[in-house]
């Protein structure tokens, strides 16, 4: 059954499953010691301030309308800073009116420019981020510099300012004055750059190395080679994109082309007021420059990843890797990097990053593990759709993953230890840096801090001096690949080479067994000769399928050819000797 749900916006009535009727948690906050709330109440969504321990609901209830989409299908991204809630998200039942919002705090009210393509097109909003004077949305959406081509979905980041206060009377009232947003650029370099266009997860800022990291995981579209990647981006180098060039489109038909610098006015467009300056408020921004931001949101430059590549690549695997997680403690020393990587297929691989100082990991990753975190007994069902992971979360605590599908929370340890409990040369090599030879003559656990003798080489997993494990099985626990990638190009020669070896077999065969029965039917007595030949005589005649004979049409007529008088066979008999064609063919 449906429903029937008006639409105030629309002069039309939505017809709406059932299931969708419900209440869905979309924004779960943590706010003054206690929790803020939306849902989409069946499509009227809704936002409510709870306590922290009691849950009790604390006050009214607020409109969700710009704070939490009315489709619990559509993306959404919510988080408090400086008191003020900002929000990403759509304000209408159709996700026409995509909106980076600013409310409940003692700002005022701001969104982005309602209904204009050059600042969102179809975006599906990922992450949100605080980081200095910004706050910055990551997002894919329909990407208008290449209008030229099919609709072409690419990932960006957007920022604002979160102390703007709007424009003036005549210019972006009520409206973001410091919107811009850039590509994200997560590809495999070379002659032609291979593209992981869709955002799926980011994960939040990490320190490494004395440097603000950001890691994402991407994918390759439908239409594409199936993969995924992650690719890290440094906070300094994103924030310098914004300090760049421009990007405009002079006319409907042109193509998108650099802004000249020349034509940037004063101050420049998408920066800070800063208190004291001539400009201390962003109202008081000259109606040029407000202008020209509101027409000009796009950079021309793309955000490079670190190191220019991937840090990890999965290329032609059954799966989608969506979701994120960093342990930058993990360790009895607190001091290795482990990304847990969740699949469309409900698993979790594990991976050790060990990045040099300039955080570009060349030839650093080692996959670790795969683990289950699906479990059936408790999910109830075993299907596709019960298996997408909707959240991954790191515990710290309990040192356990916190998986969510949609009809169950799954808690997963981060490492299985026990695996390797009966083989020192299995624990060394696994190289998991939870995981260490103890005492007691097992693989162990070992919690921040430990002070328990244990023995361990994560670096290298050396495990010469080290004698096998009698009578025991060992498991691989770890594989190790040159920055995790499968190259696109080894991809399109392998393809290509085992067609053509299948092509050359398979003419092979053809040639081996026409050539045996040509040599039958030559070696045949006369009256059999005469038989054969009435019996295809009558065959032509009668037309039938499946003879070994051939008809072809030539000069109006028809004329019979074996078919051992192939083209491909008479060369490759000329070439080889029957003889030799039977012994290749009964190798």
């Amino acid at each position: 059954p449906v429903f029937p749900v008006f639409a105030p916006s629309f002069p039309f009535l939505l017809l709406v499953l059932p299931d969708e009727c419900r209440n869905f948690m979309k924004v779960l906050l943590s706010r003054q010691e206690g929790l803020f709330v939306c849902g989409t109440n069946a499509f009227n969504p809704l936002c409510a301030n709870y306590t922290g321990d009691t849950l009790e609901m604390v006050g009214d209830t607020v409109s969700g309308m710009a704070r939490c989409p009315y489709d619990p299908k559509h993306a959404n991204v919510a988080r408090f800073a400086e008191g003020n809630l900002f929000t990403a998200t759509v304000t209408d039942f159709l996700a026409i009116d995509a909106v980076i919002y600013r409310s409940l705090g003692d700002s005022p009210a701001l969104r982005t420019v309602k209904h204009d393509s050059k600042w969102f097109r179809e975006p599906y909003f990922v992450s949100a981020v605080e980081w200095g004077p910004h706050i910055y949305f990551f997002f894919r959406e329909i990407a208008m510099e290449f209008n030229y081509l099919e609709k072409v979905v690419v990932s960006r980041v957007a920022r604002v300012c979160k102390r703007d206060q709007g424009g003036s009377q005549r210019v972006l009232e009520k409206q973001w004055t410091s919107f811009l947003k850039a590509r994200l650029n997560c590809s495999v370099p070379g002659d032609s750059h291979f593209y992981f266009n869709l955002l799926h997860s980011t994960s939040p800022i990490i320190r490494m190395h004395g440097r603000d990291i950001i890691l994402g995981v991407f994918s390759t579209p439908a239409n594409s080679i199936p993969g995924s990647a992650v690719c890290a981006f440094d906070m300094e180098q994103l924030a310098a994109v914004f300090d760049g060039r421009f990007k405009e489109q002079k006319s409907p038909e042109s193509i998108w082309t650099p802004v000249p610098d020349e034509s940037i006015p004063k101050p420049r467009p998408g920066g800070c007021a800063v208190q004291g300056s001539r400009f201390n408020s962003s109202n008081s921004f000259p109606d040029e420059m407000l202008n020209f931001v509101k027409t000009h949101p796009l950079m021309d430059e793309a955000i490079p990843s670190l190191g220019q590549r991937p840090w990890i690549v999965r290329t032609m695997v059954r799966y989608q890797l969506n979701k994120i997680v960093v342990d930058t403690e993990a360790g009895p020393y607190r001091n290795r990097t482990v990304l847990f990587l969740g699949s469309s297929r409900g698993t979790i691989l594990k991976f050790l990053i060990m990045p040099n100082q300039d955080n570009t990991v060349t030839n650093s990753n080692v996959f670790l593990e795969e683990l289950e975190g699906f479990n059936p007994d408790k999910c109830e069902e075993d299907t596709p759709q019960a298996r997408q992971l909707l959240s991954l979360t790191l515990d710290r605590a309990s040192h356990t993953l916190l998986l969510a599908f949609p009809s169950c929370v799954v808690r997963v340890p981060v490492a299985r230890c026990q695996l390797y409990s009966r083989c020192m040369k299995s624990c060394i090599s696994s190289r998991d840096p939870y995981c260490g030879w103890t005492r007691g003559s097992t693989c162990s656990f070992l919690r921040p801090g430990t002070r328990l003798p244990f023995e361990q080489d994560v670096e290298q997993g050396n495990v010469a001096h080290l004698g096998d494990c009698d009578g025991m099985l060992l498991q691989e626990s770890f594989i190790e690949e040159p920055d995790g990638l499968v190259s696109v190009n080894l991809l399109v020669v392998s393809a290509v080479s085992a067609f053509a070896t299948g092509a050359v077999l398979s003419g092979l065969t053809v040639c081996w067994i026409m050539s045996h029965r040509h040599r039958h039917s030559r070696g045949s007595g006369a009256s059999g000769a005469r038989r054969k030949s009435d019996k295809e005589q009558s065959m032509l005649g009668q037309g039938r399928s499946g003879s070994v004979m051939s008809v072809t049409r030539t000069s109006g007529g028809e004329r019979r050819r074996s078919q051992a008088d192939n083209p491909f066979c008479n060369f490759w008999n000329s070439q080889y000797p029957r003889s030799s064609l039977d012994r290749v063919m009964m190798m």
